[in-house]
């Protein structure tokens, strides 16, 4: 049955609540290490730990909000979801939930430099010995498995990517014309920036890239997919919700659908490379080893004798400690890459196998995560939540990746080891 006028503007006016309140809170910026630690560090000879606790993040990342005034916020917000739309309506389940994990993650930005930072971060993002299902791998023993791959695949000339000869400023130009093209009418901008220590970023409607970087074509393929139409999109398409606007912002439950769907995105439309997963996996495993105690000159040595260069090394190693200390428990976003890539990936084949094709586009209306998908296609009947307004051109005709996701299942009940038994001639 279609909601009422009167609940609809009560959603709409508590969910703008929510998107105002969560404006101060930026966690990458709240936790990042700048360039002088980085130069510090390698004017010692990498010998030396980064001087980073919880005075560098109270001086050098302010957090811009009051903690328990943040928190509080939140948690009048959730009060009046119950006093306004009632405590059994799909919709206050979700909305109750982004408060509450604001309120962990305005907790765990509170504990920048302490043991606390990982443990929240836990909670929040996930842990390399998370499982996928009841005596399935872990996430560590998916990095593990996978890692042995992809260097078999990397020794390989045919494999190598191509010099990375194209500057910040040429890319800015590429990406924008591509973002113009795909969202001709949202003023999506690409732009130069000082302020990121990843290659790339983007935010609500733009795409930052480092001055200085360096990338090849691979790259700036990459970006438009993974930034571009998988972030950008559903920031867009979460937005153009006349009632549920805290579509268009992410929390860290999102994050792992976010990420996997946009790694899945990449590697479908075949821009993806060997490197790049590489890079990927390695950061699974760099948290893998942090949270059984290594510290980060350990894992950045440890990078380094998987033959990644000094810049990535240090780059993967500084990802995994930013928010806590250098000998502390590891900030753990960077599990959500490969752990969402496996939850999207199976879900996508499972609605393929069960012929719900209807349920693909659901995954691009906002930040939401796998369990929304259900509450979603029930708010969508209510009129609540609208379709998503921008679809992938991968999903705009969904028949070759239907054909692609069929063969899936069969392929994957095969045994592995009897396959690596009959064709072991003809590799040898």
């Amino acid at each position: 049955m279609p909601a009422t006028h009167e609940y609809l503007e009560a959603v709409r006016q508590i969910s703008d609540r929510i998107v105002e309140a969560q404006k101060p809170i930026r966690i990458l910026d709240a936790i990042k290490w700048n360039q002088s630690i980085k130069e510090t560090f390698f004017n010692s000879g990498c010998r030396v730990m980064p001087a980073v606790g919880r005075d560098y993040y109270r001086d050098e990342c302010p957090l811009g909000f009051e903690p328990i005034q943040k928190r509080r916020e939140f948690h009048e917000i959730e009060r009046d979801i119950n006093r306004s739309l009632g405590q059994l309506s799909p919709v206050t389940g979700m909305m109750r939930r982004v408060c509450r994990e604001y309120q962990m993650v305005v907790r765990m930005l509170e504990a920048r430099g302490c043991n606390e930072f990982g443990d929240l971060s836990q909670e929040l993002y996930g842990s390399a010995s998370d499982v996928f299902h009841a005596g399935d791998p872990t996430v560590a023993e998916l990095g593990t498995t996978m890692e042995q791959t992809l260097i078999n695949l990397l020794r390989h000339d045919a494999i190598q990517e191509a010099p990375k000869t194209i500057d910040a400023e040429t890319a800015v130009t590429e990406l924008n014309a591509r973002m113009n093209r795909v969202f001709p009418h949202d003023g999506i901008r690409v732009m130069i920036s000082d302020g990121i220590t990843a290659d790339a970023a983007a935010g609500t409607d733009y795409i930052k890239i480092r001055r200085g970087a360096l990338l090849n074509h691979n790259d700036i393929d990459v970006l438009e997919a993974h930034e571009g139409w998988v972030h950008l999109g559903t920031t867009l398409n979460g937005m153009a919700q006349p009632y549920c606007t805290f579509l268009g912002k992410g929390q860290p439950s999102t994050t792992v659908t976010q990420e996997g769907l946009a790694v899945l995105t990449e590697i479908i439309t075949l821009r993806s490379t060997p490197s790049r997963l590489y890079r990927l996996i390695n950061r699974v495993r760099a948290i893998t080893l942090a949270e059984a105690g290594g510290n980060f000159i350990e894992i950045y040595n440890y990078l380094r004798d998987k033959e990644l260069n000094e810049e990535d090394s240090y780059a993967i190693a500084s990802r995994v400690f930013r928010g806590s200390t250098p000998d502390g428990r590891p900030f753990s976003k960077d599990i959500s890459y490969m752990k969402g890539f496996v939850q999207t990936y199976n879900f996508m084949r499972l609605a393929v196998a069960r012929g719900k094709l209807e349920k693909l586009p659901l995954l691009f209306i906002g930040k939401i995560q796998l369990e929304d998908i259900r509450v979603i296609d029930q708010l969508m009947a209510e009129g609540i939540v609208m379709p998503p307004r921008f679809i992938p051109p991968h999903f705009s005709d969904i028949k070759g990746l239907a054909s692609w996701f069929s063969f899936s299942r069969f392929i994957a009940a095969l045994n592995f080891q009897q396959l690596e038994s009959d064709y072991a001639s003809l590799l040898s």
